[in-house]
């Protein structure tokens, strides 16, 4: 169903829905995601890393890629898709990084409710490690975030190890998220 849909939009540059109504999409970008070849990049993930080159591994994904879309969608739908571009699998620094943007919204809530929020390097890469699944990108991170920090710090502030006007370190040792207070900053003296 979806894909006869797709492939009106893709062919004709129009969509008509069951009441007659139709909407141009003649001067559309229409990009699309898909999760086709994920399994290949998890298998890849979990044995033993390759000294081959990074650009050739790349080139044998984006062939065995291309080659589980034509098993998976019609050929009249391939053929009216003007580009398909397979994307290099994310690393740990890019993990790291997106979990980092991740936790600035979560350090932003915080500090709404009067906490702040000083988070470590190690923490990012905890959560990096704990939501990297090669079969779904950066999505995981969010539930890491949720499960390892989120969750854990509420029970803590409901419990009353931190309350509104706290500065809280947050960092990983032995694998774990560790919540610390810190000093109060000092106030700036007018003299």
């Amino acid at each position: 169903e979806v894909f006869n849909i797709l492939l009106q939009v893709l062919e004709d540059g129009r969509l008509t829905d069951t009441k007659g109504r139709t909407v141009d999409f003649r001067n559309t970008v229409i990009i699309m995601t898909s999760n086709v070849g994920a399994s290949f990049m998890r298998k890849e993930a979990l044995g033993f890393a390759s000294r081959r080159d990074a650009e050739t591994e790349h080139k044998e994904m984006s062939s065995r890629v291309m080659d589980e879309l034509k098993r998976t969608f019609r050929p009249e739908f391939l053929n009216r898709v003007d580009e398909i571009v397979v994307f290099h699998s994310l690393q740990t620094e890019h993990l790291t990084k997106i979990s980092e943007i991740l936790m600035n919204q979560v350090t932003t809530r915080l500090e709404e409710q009067g906490f702040e929020l000083k988070v470590e390097k190690s923490a990012l890469e905890l959560i990096a490690k704990e939501g990297n699944d090669p079969a779904y990108g950066a999505r995981p991170l969010r539930r890491a975030i949720q499960r390892l920090i989120e969750d854990n710090l509420s029970e803590k502030i409901l419990q009353g190890q931190f309350k509104a006007g706290d500065r809280i370190k947050v960092e990983a040792k032995d694998n774990q998220i560790k919540f610390s207070k810190m000093r109060a900053r000092r106030k700036k003296s007018n003299s």
